[in-house]
């Protein structure tokens, strides 16, 4: 179990994410035109982007940033989860004009959150993913992770670029 805080409360997910240098675990997911998405469906170096909820600022904003910082990065995928409904994630990118990363929901399984161990198992957040970014490289080997330790606070996305430029 990893502890983690929301507004300095201590919560806690299910366990330690998956190490640097393992394989990723394959997930199906829900994109937003309701198709299943799997992690083979997508080429190249991934940024998996994982968050709570689009519908809290810091999570939006999460989004907007990758959003933006994906546009310049070459043979890149930056897959934006949460377990909001995929009309949520459809509806919250064409309002944002948002067209750089690729939005799923764990909605249908809620697989995704506990095969990465990133499950919020107390708290308010119950049942949600924690914040988290993981970098894979091209072969699907993951080259980077971070759980952001306050919830509400943003990821280091310039930890994160760095990590798929190297990689």
């Amino acid at each position: 179990m990893a502890e983690i805080t929301l507004k300095g409360n201590k919560i806690h997910t299910l366990g330690q994410l998956p190490k640097t240098g393992d394989l990723a675990t394959d997930f199906v997911l829900t994109g937003t035109d309701l198709s299943e998405k799997k992690l083979n469906d997508f080429q190249g170096k991934i940024v998996l982007n994982i968050f709570p909820s689009l519908d809290t600022p810091t999570c939006a904003t999460s989004v907007r940033k990758f959003n933006e910082k994906a546009a310049g990065l070459e043979n890149t995928t930056v897959l934006c989860i949460s377990r909001d409904l995929p009309f949520a994630h459809g509806r919250f990118c064409t309002s944002e004009g948002i067209s750089n990363v690729v939005n799923l929901s764990d909605f249908r399984t809620c697989k995704f959150g506990k095969d990465y161990q990133l499950e919020i198992i107390d708290g308010p957040l119950a049942g949600l993913h924690s914040r988290v970014v993981i970098v894979l490289d091209e072969n699907k080997k993951i080259v980077y992770t971070e759980q952001v330790p306050e919830i509400v606070d943003e990821p280091d996305y310039d930890a994160a670029i760095e990590a798929v430029k190297k990689a």
